[in-house]
């Protein structure tokens, strides 16, 4: 054995290694160090201040010879064991540092769907890694719809959606996730996301094992996950009795909604959802739409067992502008009336609310898509009994956004607030 590991050893000084000169620059460094201090201490009965002096000033540069050396060798193994990372050796260091405080975030579970739930997820991922998002699988438009009926899979367009928003890959890989396909009679209107999922979900024959490889691919930072594996369906009843099923069927009506609910109404969650709520520090619901989104994924008994049962902290976002067929004329109470009806008052703590006003452009644009600004009636649902959190958390550009980073810092400002309040009450009793 130590004949084949003297020859390993000595291929440290092969030519070219590049890392001689570094050793050459240490071993200088602390040789100079060492022969003054011996020389210092031969001398120390001369009190020669000159001679302490040149002393000192050999041995700071002892030292900054053993530290260049260290540096250049570190700077040598990083860029041989990960020679496609570009960033400095502080910056991985930093980044390596900010991973450790993710990995010790809280528990988050997110409910929802559509653009609502990946816009509150870009946000959430700063402050954890331990992110579960609970999709709704009821979409029935668009590239998802059309591969829900043709191909007999579940839709992907809000899986991905998340996958995307959590992903800590490349931009270009996000981008080409994203790319829709704007020619070709088959390919028209789907996205490549879309098809990467369903085509994995065809070679693994599993559709839940396709998203697990999909998040591999994009290197989430937490878990995207559907509510439910079965093919359901949403039903909606409208106020002057008819009823509709299929999502894009009950938007496209543009009739005040009375209730929805799934078929099978039967339908069971996947296990993952109910371990991550079972195990959540806060559940989310929100922001999105809110009888195509967000109640879906509660409307599956389950789930909303699971929720009820469990300690976690409770949040609900309001959105902040109506959904034409869908809220129209909504307030942030009727918003949230409409929630606990269809499931249980239990289901929320705490709402946040939006408080910053719309610009008259935007509102004017919203106007003729029949849309407009949710009215706040903040009051009525703290007389509910409900805990409310105001505050600036929008963006506005084309449209009127939620802002990931304001979103999420108000909600973690709360949850740490909330914890800090639990942790008085247990010491004080």
């Amino acid at each position: 054995m130590p004949e084949q590991r003297k020859p390993r050893f000595f291929k440290w000084f092969y030519p070219g290694m590049g890392i001689k000169r570094w050793i050459s620059v240490c071993t200088s460094g602390l040789f100079l160090i060492v022969l003054v201090a011996v020389y210092t201490i031969r001398s120390f009965s001369k009190n020669n201040v000159l001679l302490a002096a040149f002393s000192t000033a050999l041995v700071i540069f002892g030292v900054f010879l053993i530290y260049t050396g260290i540096q250049n060798m570190l700077r040598i193994f990083v860029k041989t064991l990960m020679p496609e990372r570009k960033e400095e050796l502080v910056d991985l260091v930093y980044q390596k540092r900010q991973e450790r405080f993710l990995e010790r975030g809280p528990r988050v579970v997110a409910i929802g769907g559509g653009t609502g739930l990946s816009t509150l997820l870009q946000g959430l991922k700063k402050y954890t890694k331990n992110i579960t998002a609970i999709v709704t699988v009821t979409d029935t438009g668009g590239s998802s719809g059309r591969l829900r009926d043709e191909l007999d899979i579940l839709p992907p367009g809000d899986i991905r959606n998340c996958l995307v928003a959590l992903a800590d890959a490349e931009p270009l890989m996000l981008q080409l996730f994203q790319y829709r396909f704007e020619n070709g009679s088959g390919l028209k209107g789907h996205s490549f996301g879309n098809l990467f999922i369903t085509a994995l979900s065809k070679v693994t024959g599993d559709f839940d094992k396709a998203i697990k490889e999909s998040s591999k691919v994009l290197a989430i930072r937490g878990h995207v996950i559907p509510s439910t594996l079965e093919k359901v369906s949403l039903v909606g009843e409208f106020f002057d009795g008819a009823v509709l099923k299929g999502e894009t069927n009950i938007t496209g009506r543009g009739m005040p909604i009375k209730r929805v609910w799934l078929e099978p109404e039967n339908c069971h969650a996947t296990p993952e959802s109910l371990d991550a709520i079972e195990n959540a520090d806060v559940i989310i619901c929100g922001p999105g739409s809110l009888f195509t989104s967000v109640l879906p994924n509660l409307l599956i008994s389950e789930i909303l067992q699971k929720i009820l049962s469990s300690e976690a902290k409770k949040f609900y976002v309001a959105n902040v502008m109506t959904q034409p067929g869908e809220t129209d004329g909504f307030s942030v109470f009727d918003h949230l009336e409409s929630l606990i009806r269809h499931t249980d008052p239990r289901l929320v703590d705490t709402v946040f609310v939006n408080t910053d006003p719309v610009p008259e452009n935007l509102l004017t644009k919203y106007q003729s898509q029949n849309a407009s600004q949710v009215r706040i009636d903040i009051e009525k649902i703290r007389e509910r009994g409900y805990e409310v959190v105001e505050g600036s958390m929008v963006k506005f550009g084309e449209q009127v956004r939620h802002d990931p980073e304001l979103l999420a810092k108000l909600m973690f400002e709360k949850l740490l607030e909330m914890n800090a309040q639990k942790d008085r009450v247990t010491v004080e009793r």
